[in-house]
């Protein structure tokens, strides 16, 4: 094949004249027939626009093959395999404590205020309210379960009625998801990686928002989850049953009960309105021991009290500020576990290891049952969720490998969505074990919970075009890869400054929401729809909104944004480094 012809390093040069006018002088015939600057374009194509930033990279094997190793180096790489498995479950295990660790914390630091919301029953009867309340208590104490029991042991003490906790709970199913998100952010290293990685983890959010926004009118306005949970709880004789299984907390207490232990029922005896657990402290200073038996003997001794062994029993600190060491210990801990697997598993999924995993996570079944993979990965996501009692953990477990590329978006969706529902039967059997005059309401409670997310899936994914919050976060997913920085300010946006608003928007008042909301609304809507027709059929519009160039720019790009958030990071960086010397 002949050398390419050099092209100058101006673009703005133009090529010779084929025509041979201008170049008479200086080329000879033969070289002006060449193809220099009439192919390369054809030939080197933008990387950009050939190579499809979604599709799943090749994990290649860069290193020298089986059958090429002496018995020594055969031993040797079993040895290093097996070393990087047992590193990849260690990582994988600080990771998880990592999470636990951080839910604690963030209940150190938000968890009576969390107990505080939820005291104002008036708010609470505003279904937008209650909403907005259930995302900030899940975000502020990182757990769907404490927020949930906190719903359930309002409505069974009489302070909040079934149909008022309904929203709360769809809240509580939104605020979960900002574990795996704030998990995906961590993966902003590389541009590629991060774009999966941001879009796998958003897909959950675009989920629980859009069925939100349709089931919570639907709700408010004919109370159909209420009604067909009541239904259900009428049909069938009901008894007491066995709480849900604790596996996960078993493998990783031995290690998180040594570092902090928290009296959780603080925060429901705040919402419940008990003044004295005001002052008290989440964290536990005694720990309960079991009932001792006397052999022989129908007597048994009351339960002990010891003291517990954590770092903070002796500590004297308020919960702020243990909240705020943890907080930063646990991001740490979970930010380097999250760099370090990522390594390890770009290193072990290689060559024909890397083939099998990808064709076995996303390979769909041959015709006519391909549509019956998307089921079984929804089945397999409420079945491990079930298994380690926690959506936040198993989406977050699967974040990093959305972003290598070894599970593509299209199957980390439907895994999401058995991840909502696989939460949800953890609460209904939590709910079954509570004692008989509270059994009813905690369960029509969970069973909310559970027909929530059903109805959010077939809403959502039987039809392929109707699965819409894939195309969100890929779009997501492409604009954080071009500025990282706005995946911060998505994640500061969604589940802390507009469920803020909102909430003072309601405590103001109906008149005032409804004032605000509706006008922002329709702009919202209207920017969507004309956004949707600039895309698709542009020659309907009016000329004037065929682009939004008639904007200042601040207002339709973000390349004005950036600059200033470059800027303002360079000279951050700059006073940093020139205080160091």
């Amino acid at each position: 094949m002949a050398p390419r012809p050099e092209l100058g390093s101006d673009p703005a040069v133009s090529p010779p004249d084929l025509d041979g006018k201008d170049t008479k002088d200086t080329l000879s015939k033969d070289a002006i027939v060449l193809p220099a600057y009439s192919t390369v374009a054809l030939v080197d194509p933008e990387p950009d626009n050939a190579i499809d930033p979604w599709q799943l990279p090749e994990l290649q094997d860069t290193g020298v093959k089986w059958s090429e190793l002496d018995t020594k180096g055969k031993i040797l790489r079993v040895f290093i395999s097996v070393a990087k498995g047992m590193l990849l479950l260690g990582f994988l295990y600080m990771f998880v404590c990592s999470l636990d660790i951080l839910s604690s914390a963030f209940q150190l630091v938000g968890g009576k205020a969390a107990g505080d919301i939820f005291q104002d029953n008036v708010v609470l009867s505003n279904p937008i309210a209650g909403l907005v309340i259930g995302v900030l208590v899940t975000v502020l104490v990182q757990s769907s379960s404490t927020s949930s029991s906190i719903v359930v042991s309002m409505v069974s003490s009489g302070l909040l009625e079934v149909q008022s906790a309904v929203p709360v709970i769809m809240g509580a199913n939104i605020g979960t998801s900002v574990t795996n998100t704030i998990v995906a952010v961590m993966q902003a290293g590389d541009r590629n990686e991060f774009r999966r990685a941001f879009a796998g983890a958003t897909v959950h959010d675009f989920f629980n928002w859009l069925s939100v926004l349709v089931l919570l009118p639907l709700e408010a306005a004919t109370g159909v989850l209420y009604k067909l949970t009541k239904l259900v709880i009428d049909s069938f004789h009901i008894q007491t049953g066995q709480d849900a299984p604790d596996l996960l907390k078993v493998i990783t207490q031995p290690l998180t009960k040594n570092v902090i232990e928290l009296d959780s029922s603080v925060i429901s005896d705040i919402a419940v309105g008990d003044l004295s657990a005001r002052n008290k402290s989440l964290i536990k200073t005694w720990c309960k021991k079991e009932k001792i038996t006397v052999r022989n003997e129908n007597l048994s001794k009351p339960a002990l009290q010891t003291f517990c062994k954590h770092l903070f029993v002796n500590a004297n600190l308020p919960d702020l500020a243990v909240g705020l060491i943890l907080l930063a210990l646990s991001l740490l801990v979970l930010c380097t576990c999250l760099i370090l697997i990522v390594k390890l598993l770009n290193s072990m999924l290689k060559g024909q290891v890397a083939v099998v995993i990808k064709k076995v996570l996303n390979t769909d079944f041959p015709f006519p049952f391909s549509w019956v993979t998307g089921y079984l990965a929804i089945l397999v996501g409420a079945g491990m969720t079930f298994i380690v009692q926690s959506s936040s953990v198993f989406t977050s477990a699967i974040t990093p490998l959305v972003g290598i590329g070894v599970i593509s978006i299209e199957r980390a969706y439907p895994l999401t969505l058995g991840s909502n529902i696989g939460t949800t039967t953890t609460a209904i059997l939590a709910a079954m074990a509570s004692p008989g005059e509270k059994l009813a309401n905690s369960l029509q409670i969970s069973l909310c919970h559970f027909f929530f997310n059903i109805f959010g899936i077939i809403l959502w994914y039987p039809i392929p075009i109707t699965r819409v919050p894939i195309r969100l976060a890929k779009a997501l997913g492409d604009r954080t890869a071009k500025y990282r920085w706005f995946a911060i300010v998505y994640l500061i946006l969604c589940f802390f400054v507009l469920p803020v608003l909102v909430l003072g928007l309601s405590l103001a008042g109906w008149q005032v929401l409804v004032g605000v909301g509706v006008p922002v609304l329709t702009v919202v809507v209207f920017v969507v729809v004309v956004n949707i027709m600039q895309s698709r059929c542009s020659h309907c519009l009016c000329p004037a909104l065929r682009s939004w160039d008639f904007l200042p720019k601040p207002l339709h790009s973000l390349k004005p944004w950036d600059r200033i958030v470059t800027k303002v990071l360079g000279f951050c960086g700059a006073r940093c480094c020139f205080s160091t010397y």
